[in-house]
């Protein structure tokens, strides 16, 4: 019996590594691939870059330590695959994680790849360094992490200051790839070196970035594309013209609302287009300074809300509503619908939820004859601008007037740190569907991206739900917190997007993921079928 289960096994080796070797061989190396991008990030440092406009063209110039698996649409800590380690343990605490990294990895300069290169990208994620970014986005990602250190050059160990199950999904992520520590962070927001499939080449602003292939890459056969070349077009309606003419290969990702997804369609049959949602919500910024410290008006702000109008309006009635974390069955964490309904204007009563807003604004002085003026700050791009200006329309409801204000994508977030805006409309995308990402991100006190202040019980309950191992009660304290975010109702969730993405047939290899923009894209599977 032992013996015949080893020919079977040895059979079915056999029948996979054909089918293996069969689809290996349908993929064809060459060509360059063009994609059309909406706008000029700050720089080219995943690491201190905000936007999917910086981590879409530079992905593939890097690798991880783990990354979810490329090929499956949603992110769960299931799909979690080795990237530059090869395997991890964790001690029976939960507090340290351990990796053994790959032999043989170079820098695209030519320079090897150790533990040290690993210990010195969390050392400046975390503040340890003596060199500082000049933006850390994501430094309240890694609050809890206690030290790195190493163990020879193929070793390295995560000390938690306590248990977090979600360490490792933060690692896979799209934002974490790691940088080497001979060159600078200065350097690398001009001219980043990584260990990736792709090779950096050019940023040339408001025209193109370029990369190519690495012939080093320590996966053989990979990338199959000669190079990648993204050229800036900021007007989208420009940009799709470009795709229908065939001037480019792909859009940039999401960028393609669903009715224009239908004109594509319309005029290019031939085109593959999917719509996804993106795990990215729009949200209503107050500043609570005054006179919006007063909770009252926040609440008759957040009342006045009709989200089924912008989900008509923008999303032709296909967006999602939800709170903090994107809602079920593509988000893993979010609220039923049945339970966000009872929360502080979700119900489907617009008109009452108005009346009550406008109740609450009388009662603070406010009416027809004393209307409140207020700049609306938004990023000017059209996924910010489109809702703002359904914003200050629905705003002009309960007496309060919007004038737009536009800033453009290299001032906007760092505008936002600064609390440098009254009223503003804002997208926040979870870079992986987990709470950690979203709840320290954007609402500890000790994150420098949490724009709208600081409320000391949530904070405890964000490290409680962190450290929770058991999903069932992690989940009860996320739907807590969340109730209590919505009654502070400085950052209201408007709509959660779904968006499209549109590719030439030539195009393959390619695989959307549902609960993230941010960590589908190194792109050494995707080849071109010309």
């Amino acid at each position: 019996m032992k013996q015949r289960r080893r020919r079977l096994s040895a059979l079915t080796g056999l029948l996979l590594g054909f089918v293996f070797t069969t689809t290996a061989l349908a993929q064809k190396q060459g060509g360059i691939l063009r994609v059309f991008h909406r706008d000029s990030p700050a720089s080219m440092s995943i690491l201190e870059e905000g936007s999917i406009s910086a981590i879409m063209p530079m992905m593939g110039v890097f690798n991880n330590l783990v990354l979810f698996d490329q090929h499956v649409p949603q992110n769960r800590v299931e799909t979690i695959v080795p990237d530059l380690a090869t395997s991890w343990t964790s001690n029976e605490e939960g507090t340290e994680l351990t990796f053994t990294l790959r032999e043989g990895v170079k820098w695209h300069d030519g320079k090897p790849f150790t533990a040290a290169d690993v210990k010195c990208t969390y050392d400046l994620l975390s503040g340890k360094a003596k060199e500082k970014l000049r933006l850390n986005y994501r430094e309240a990602w890694f609050l809890n992490l206690d030290e790195t250190t190493t163990k020879g050059d193929r070793e390295v160990t995560f000390h938690l200051k306590r248990p977090q199950p979600a360490f490792l999904s933060l690692l896979a992520s799209g934002y974490s790839p790691i940088y080497p520590c001979h060159v600078s962070a200065r350097e690398m927001r001009t001219h980043p070196i990584g260990t990736g499939p792709f090779k950096f080449v050019e940023y040339k602003p408001n025209q193109s970035m370029k990369v190519e292939r690495n012939p080093d890459y320590w996966k053989p056969g990979r990338p199959y594309l000669d190079g990648i070349e993204y050229t800036i077009i900021a007007n989208r309606s420009t940009a799709i013209l470009a795709f229908v003419a065939g001037k480019v290969d792909m859009t940039f990702p999401y960028e393609v609302s669903i009715s224009l997804v239908k004109q594509v369609k319309s005029q290019s049959p031939q085109a593959v287009c999917e719509v996804k949602p993106m795990n990215g919500r729009a949200n209503l910024l107050v500043n609570p300074t005054p006179p919006f410290d007063n909770p009252v008006l926040r609440r008759a702000m957040q009342l006045s809300l009709d989200r089924k109008s912008f989900i008509d309006i923008l999303g032709e009635g296909q967006y999602d509503v939800g709170a903090v974390l994107q809602p079920p069955p593509e988000g893993i964490w979010g609220m039923p619908r049945e339970m966000l309904e009872q929360l502080t204007g979700y119900g489907p009563d617009v008109k009452k939820n108005r009346e009550d807003a406008g109740t609450l604004m009388g009662s603070l002085g406010y009416g027809p004859e004393n209307r409140l003026k207020v700049k609306v700050s938004a990023r000017n791009i059209a996924w910010y601008r489109d809702p703002a200006a359904i914003l200050i329309d629905q705003l002009k409801d309960i007496w309060i007037d919007g004038e737009l204000d536009t800033v453009e994508t290299a001032n906007w977030v760092p505008k936002l740190m600064r609390k440098d805006f009254t009223v503003a409309l804002s997208l926040s995308g979870s870079a992986v569907d987990d709470p950690d990402t979203q709840f320290y991100e954007n609402y500890s006190c000790r994150s420098s991206r949490n724009y709208t202040g600081c409320n000391a019980e949530i904070d405890a309950l964000i490290d409680r739900q962190s450290a929770e191992a058991d999903p069932v009660k992690r989940k009860e304290l996320v739907w807590q917190i969340e109730r209590k975010l919505v009654d502070d109702a400085t950052r209201p969730m408007i709509f959660f997007m779904r968006q499209g993405t549109c590719w030439q047939p030539e195009v393959k290899g390619l695989t959307l993921m549902e609960n993230s923009i941010f960590n589908s894209w190194r792109m050494e599977d995707v080849w071109l079928d010309r």
